[in-house]
């Protein structure tokens, strides 16, 4: 019977630590499935967890998203803006860009780098509007579509208040809406950017210039 020999050291590194599956893994060993299967078992070997599994899938899938690198002084100065805007106005518990904002230069400018930086899908950007119900509701959603040169297909069902004081409700002349991109990954390395230039501008009490990615 021929024995079948792996080095725990090789499996380590395919299966451990680079993520591979069983079947990559055996494959680049020049061996079955079937046989490192034996091999782990034998060796108490544990295997990954469904939930492990998913989570390696999920990070090794292709990107909805594609930053652009070496950026101009200009598209700097564009993404720094973008990124404050969401530290002050955007949901940080939520696995989804959610950027919430009622002036549209604030609205424009995050959307502008999730297009131009971030060079994000098209078709997956989503519009939410909040307004109250003495307004306009089509007029709004079409003031933004037009603002945003973005579809009215793309805006959510808009959600309505109905008890409000007029007060806060001229406060709001073209309602409020969110900017919503659903992608984990995203989201993860925006919050992560964002809490480096907190960092830097914070560092030992003061505020400094940023200037690098």
């Amino acid at each position: 019977m021929v024995r079948i020999r792996f080095h725990i050291s090789d499996i380590r590194k395919y299966y451990y630590q680079e993520g591979l599956s069983v079947l990559e893994t055996a494959t680049k060993l020049g061996k079955t499935s079937r046989q490192l299967f034996r091999f782990m078992r034998k060796h108490n070997l544990p295997r990954r967890t469904f939930s492990q599994t998913m989570r390696i899938k999920f990070y090794r899938s292709p990107l909805s998203y594609n930053k652009k690198g070496n950026l101009t002084t200009h598209e700097l100065k564009l993404w720094q803006a973008a990124l404050m805007l969401y530290w002050a106005e955007g949901y940080k518990a939520t696995p989804t860009i959610d950027f919430a904002n009622s002036d549209p230069k604030m609205v424009a400018i995050f959307l502008k780098c999730l297009r131009e930086i971030y060079q994000v899908s098209e078709a997956r950007i989503r519009i939410l509007l909040y307004c109250y119900s003495n307004q306009n509701v089509i007029g709004l959603i079409r003031f933004w579509s037009s603002l945003l040169k973005l579809p009215i297909s793309q805006f959510s069902k808009p959600f309505i208040r109905y008890d409000f004081s007029l007060q806060k409700a001229n406060k709001m002349a073209h309602g409020l809406v969110h900017i919503r991109y659903s992608d984990r990954r995203l989201f993860e390395q925006i919050m992560a950017e964002v809490d480096k230039i907190g960092s830097e501008l914070c560092r030992d009490g003061r505020v400094d210039n940023y200037t690098t990615l």
